[in-house]
């Protein structure tokens, strides 16, 4: 492990839980300003999108349902100038995630409603067997089994914490025939057990990633060509049998020629685009990505970079047609080592307002809670930094969007929502990405402040206005009262995101 830079990041940001408490205290009291910051007026903010009520959702992968081997967990956190960890073996053999456990399901809960998605370069090559008998060897062309007992978990759970299914289907040797066709008997097969037990599949992609099919259990040599003609059997098979499923694709990941041409050969038959994005690989499979580059605005813009492609071909080949981000995280390959610290909530939540404002309907988190990039620690599924800030974004975001106004800038990012469940209300994200330097907004209205730290930016636990967020007895989620604010300049600490709630905007957009 490299020693630490003597003005290391988390040096910079240890003293920050004081900084805010002086900065609340002294607006409070004098309404300390920065010169020059600009106005925000909350009550004549235009609505400029809406997303899906379901906006800010999940993955659980298919393999956290089966059990098997997935991206293995780094064996410490690293401080700010990160070690380069590397495995003879990247992956772990798991059990089955226990979909049962109470903490795991009132932690889900309290996100709804949202979609799961249950899919993932596993479920390509993943047998469906609608007995409920566990099978250790999966039959001939598949690596894997997903039994009925256990996709019967996944529908009870989902019904349970308000989360509406999304999933992808086999395609790997084993759906295919002699001639290398698409077979759509495992497909029939899962389809009619979900019906048969009251379970409903909301949307679908054929299958996971298929610009990326040679490590996804695709044919040898398998092309946009190939993956067209699948794609017209999985769609009229599924509208035979699910017609209520929404279909999703492409569902690739990158920015490339194949990506276009993978998008081109579905695009009439698709009712919503679907797309993966991964700004970089984790140290895991090699990324050189540091800690120190988190908070760049290169870093973050690469959200809008990739949204702009898939808009792009939207707009030429299904136009008017919505747009799902269904897979997306720090980084590839199950996260860097600080994924579970406070520094990824600042890309999370500036991921979620720049594709609110883009117009994406709904964004997938992967994963719940397995491996670095989850939002709960896979072994104790306490919350890590990143559920904090989806439960903020849950319970204060509501889903007509507004122009807060101001250009994404350098250190200060401000998007702005109608407040949920407060008609006339407005939302707006804060987020100062400047490691040293304060940022104001003038505000006309009073409000509530909400202002997420942590005692440096590699903690693994996070604070609201200098309280420490944790779970309660019998794992109840703590009450998070704000900071009251009164009207004027309002300071925002470094390295700090804050919501900030003005119940009374009276904006005519949110009524």
């Amino acid at each position: 492990m490299r020693a630490m830079p003597e003005r290391s990041l988390a040096g910079r940001l240890c003293a920050r839980g004081i900084l805010i408490s002086a900065l609340l205290v002294a607006q409070e009291a004098h309404g300390a300003s920065i010169p020059d910051a600009p106005t925000v007026i909350p009550a004549s903010l235009p609505r400029i999108a809406t997303v899906d009520e379901r906006f800010q959702s999940y993955n659980i992968e298919t393999v956290e349902i089966t059990g098997g081997r997935f991206w293995r967990p780094y064996r410490s956190q690293p401080d700010a100038d990160a070690s380069r960890e590397k495995y003879s073996n990247l992956f772990q053999t798991r059990s089955p995630i226990d979909l049962n456990n109470t903490r795991l399901r009132k932690l889900a809960a309290a996100l709804a409603p949202a979609y799961l998605r249950v899919s993932g370069t596993w479920a390509n090559s993943t047998y469906f067997s609608d007995s409920g008998d566990e099978q250790s060897t999966p039959p001939a062309g598949f690596n894997g089994v997903l039994t009925g007992r256990r996709w019967r978990s996944v529908i009870d759970f989902a019904q349970t914490v308000d989360a509406r299914i999304v999933t992808s289907f086999g395609i790997s040797a084993g759906t295919r025939d002699a001639a290398g066709g698409w077979q759509q008997e495992q497909a029939d097969r899962f389809i009619g057990f979900t019906n048969s037990i009251g379970g409903k599949i909301a949307a679908a992609e054929f299958m996971n990633e298929p610009d990326l099919a040679d490590i996804g259990g695709a044919p040898a040599g398998y092309d946009a060509a190939a993956y067209g003609r699948d794609f017209k059997l999985f769609d009229a098979f599924l509208k035979r049998t699910s017609p209520e499923t929404i279909i999703l694709g492409p569902g690739t990941i990158g920015q490339s020629a194949l990506a276009s041409d993978l998008f081109t050969a579905v695009a009439p038959g698709i009712a919503a685009v679907s797309y993966h994005y991964y700004g970089a690989l984790s140290q895991r499979c090699s990324g050189d990505r540091t800690p120190q580059t988190a908070l760049s605005e290169d870093w973050l813009e690469g959200t809008d970079r990739a949204l702009a492609f898939y808009r792009d071909r939207r707009d030429r080949l299904t136009p008017g047609k919505p747009i799902w981000l269904t897979e997306t995280a720090e980084t590839a390959c199950g996260g860097n080592p600080w994924a579970p610290s406070f520094l990824d909530t600042f890309r999370y939540l500036d991921q979620l307002g720049r594709l609110a404002k883009g117009g994406v309907q709904v964004v997938m988190h992967n994963t719940l809670a397995a491996s670095d990039y989850g939002l709960l620690d896979e072994r104790t599924l306490e919350p890590r930094p990143n559920y904090w800030g989806a439960l903020l974004w849950r319970q204060t975001m509501g889903t007509s969007v507004l122009d807060a106004g101001l250009p994404v800038q350098a250190g200060l990012h401000v998007y702005a929502h109608c407040q949920r469940g407060a008609p006339g209300g407005v939302t707006l994200l804060v987020i100062n990405t400047d490691r040293d330097a304060p940022h104001a907004l003038v505000l006309p209205t009073a409000s509530m402040r909400y202002v997420l730290d942590a005692a440096n930016a590699l903690d693994t636990h996070v604070r609201v206005n200098g309280t420490a967020l944790a779970l309660g007895a019998d794992d109840t989620l703590p009450s998070i009262p704000g900071a009251p604010t009164p009207a004027g300049p309002v300071t925002f600490a470094p390295a700090t995101i804050t919501f900030v709630v003005i119940s009374g905007a009276e904006n005519n957009a949110c009524r």
